[in-house]
């Protein structure tokens, strides 16, 4: 039986603040538990609801040198979901209202995270064969298992995999300090190391030392290669391609499933949703003071309202796109402009435009199930889970192609009746508005067609079981 451990700085349902959380909560549940024992450790932050501290066991607890320094580290257990999650203590480090701060605490936050990681295990009784690391807060523990563990018989086998879920999000700050904090010689800190562009850089350090890297799509691996999506590593990218592996993210069928949502008003399938589905709509027109009307075509958004989810090119054609017979609701906040852009297209076509700056888990289910299109035109984006939730839900995704949006959408071709939803190619305004206008048309006038492209997005599998699958590959290599 191989024997792995997720190391992550947040799991669901324990702490979560994006679809990292998701992965690491999610995923480990889904593999063969006759051939894989797949453990978590995270840490264990103040804020976590106390609802799961107090089912939290005291398993052990020692102190630990971090250079020059003298650390107490906790360790407690909990089973959940059939899945065994490890807990690191530390009031100094996380005892903050967050999970995250200022970049400079975090850095030796997770210093301290990955170090302690490493050094809990023995006493643990658990001598993992993989290391699955995710994201830059866990980059030093490659590093580290080449370092000062490689001198102890227990750590020396076992291989580290290092999972990038966006590489825009790296762990920098200057090589004086972080050599301070992590105890690593002059060595690591090398331009084909740790070192990149005068600082030191813990993703870096993760892709350099691990055996093996996947991302959270196909695309998103090759994107990475390139300058503009490589964030400045794209050439140590290149180097590694090697152990590059894209892997895309998938989402909990059990939560997200219309057939059993407590949120939706008309729960439906993918046998009955020609007449299920429209009453979700009809409701949700009415909670939002929209008008009651079937042919309206239903624009949803869900979203962080920034730059990087495309809304640049939403802003550019908002006004046009209200001239169409449409409504749009969006939910979400973020960039103050993209939240006032909203807001005023809101006041300036109430009929059309229902804006929700803020996050309704409840409101969310309520869109994905009840309008006709769902809308996501990033400029980039490593795998992207609202596309997925909005096909599991019988609603067609429009979406730019790139990252995961591009290997989970298949574009409609009206010649050949195949097809999931709809794309474009170019990070262009008028190219999405003509795009929005395609999807319109075929929901209008090619009712026939419109449906048998929910019939088909409804039959994809985007579940964690398929994911699994793909990551089982790749522990049975190494």
């Amino acid at each position: 039986m191989k024997k792995i451990l997720f190391v992550a700085s947040e799991a669901v349902p324990f702490m979560k603040t994006g679809g990292l959380a998701d992965v690491v909560g999610s995923l480990p549940k889904c593999f063969d538990k006759e051939k894989y024992d797949v453990r978590v450790m995270i840490p264990k932050y103040m804020c976590m609801s106390d609802v799961y501290k107090s089912q939290m066991q005291y398993k052990t607890h020692f102190y630990m040198d971090l250079a020059w320094r003298r650390q107490y580290v906790g360790v407690l257990e909990m089973e959940y979901d059939g899945v065994r999650f490890y807990f690191i203590d530390n009031e100094f480090y996380l005892s903050g209202p967050r999970p995250y701060e200022a970049v400079n605490r975090d850095i030796e936050k997770f210093a301290f995270f990955c170090k302690a990681s490493l050094s809990a295990l023995p006493s643990l009784n658990f001598q993992p064969d993989i290391i699955h690391c995710h994201d830059w807060q866990t980059g030093l523990i490659p590093v580290y298992l080449k370092d000062v563990f490689q001198n102890d018989s227990f750590y020396r086998n076992i291989k580290s995999i290092f999972t990038i879920h966006n590489l825009k999000f790296q762990g920098i700050w200057d090589v004086k300090t972080v050599k301070d904090i992590t105890g690593l010689s002059s060595y690591y800190f090398a331009p084909d190391k740790l070192e990149a562009y005068g600082d030191a850089n813990y993703l870096k350090g993760g892709i350099v030392y691990s055996d093996m890297i996947t991302t959270v799509s196909n695309t998103y691996a090759q994107e990475i290669k390139m300058p503009f999506y490589g964030e400045g590593l794209d050439g140590l990218i290149n180097a590694r391609a090697g152990y590059l592996r894209g892997i895309v993210n998938g989402i909990d069928y059990k939560e997200y499933n219309p057939e059993t949502d407590s949120f939706i008003v008309k729960t439906y399938n993918a046998k009955n949703f020609r007449k299920e589905k429209i009453k979700n709509k009809r409701a949700l027109q009415e909670e939002l003071g929209l008008e009651i009307n079937d042919k309206k075509f239903m624009i949803g958004i869900v979203s962080r309202l920034t730059e990087q989810k495309g809304f640049d090119l939403v802003d550019c054609i908002m006004d046009e796109l209200c001239q169409e017979d449409i409504q749009i609701v969006v939910l979400g906040n973020g960039d103050e402009k993209y939240e006032n852009m909203f807001r005023h297209y809101n006041w300036k076509y109430p009929n059309k435009i229902s804006a929700n700056i803020y996050y309704s888990e409840a409101l969310s289910h309520k869109i994905y199930a009840s309008v006709d299109t769902f809308l996501m035109p990033s400029l980039f984006e490593p795998c992207g889970l609202s596309q997925l939730m909005s096909l599991r839900y019988g609603t067609v995704p429009i979406v730019r192609e790139t990252g995961g949006l591009k290997d989970t959408v298949e574009p409609y071709n009206e010649f050949e009746s195949t097809g999931t939803g709809f794309s474009f190619a170019n990070y262009n305004a008028h190219e999405m508005l003509s795009t929005i206008r395609y999807a319109r048309d075929i929901f209008v006038n090619k009712k026939r067609e419109w449906n048998k492209i929910i019939d088909r997005a409804m039959e994809v599998d985007f579940s964690w079981n398929a994911s699994a699958r793909k990551y089982e590959e790749i522990y049975d290599f190494l």
